[in-house]
């Protein structure tokens, strides 16, 4: 025999699904919501089309100095901390000699810029086309941890010319003029 009376539970009330809804709700925006940072506005680089780059910034880590990957505004650009970290721009034009510092990490080399009074230290890779440009804040991180992380996605690119010091130069024979220039004469 079948009973034709209901029974309540009570969850099929408008303020108690209102509740429910907020009690799950809440914590689900909550969230969501954490898991969003700003998008980083980073100026595109001239060449930041270059296929090249597009094969750079997949092999790029989510994560570089132990800061997370973050949303940037511009093809062939990353950002990794909140605050930025550091910032990566592929595409730039690529140095040419210089006499700024270079150091090698991981087989790739960096023309370095910035010193203690500044709060950013600009890198640069020497001798890979095309050329990125990493800005690292050096209140926040290290450059040579931030570079250790960066530098094997550019190792799939050979370098054209490698970054060479004074000791890498043979000196001209003694008594021989620099090339292009008059030898010395006595009056």
């Amino acid at each position: 025999m079948r009973s034709n009376t209901r029974r309540s539970t009570g969850a099929s009330s408008p303020a108690l699904r209102a509740v429910a809804a907020l009690t799950i709700g809440v914590p689900v925006l909550a969230a969501a919501l954490s898991g969003c940072a700003r998008t980083v506005i980073v100026e595109p680089a001239a060449d930041a089309a270059n296929p090249k780059c597009a094969d750079i910034m997949l092999r790029l880590p989510d994560q570089v100095g132990g800061e997370q990957e973050r949303t940037t505004s511009s093809q062939g650009t990353k950002a990794w901390g909140d605050p930025n970290v550091a910032v990566l721009r592929c595409g730039v034009t690529p140095p040419g000699p210089t006499t700024d510092k270079c150091l090698s990490v991981s087989g790739v080399d960096w023309i370095s810029k910035g010193g203690e009074a500044d709060d950013t230290w600009v890198f640069t890779s020497y001798g890979r086309t095309p050329a990125v440009e990493v800005l690292v804040n050096r209140k926040l991180g290290s450059g040579a941890d931030v570079l250790a992380g960066i530098s094997p996605a550019l190792q799939a690119f050979q370098p054209e010319r490698q970054c060479i010091g004074a000791e890498d130069v043979d000196a001209p024979p003694a008594g021989s003029a620099p090339e292009g220039s008059a030898p010395a004469t006595t009056p």
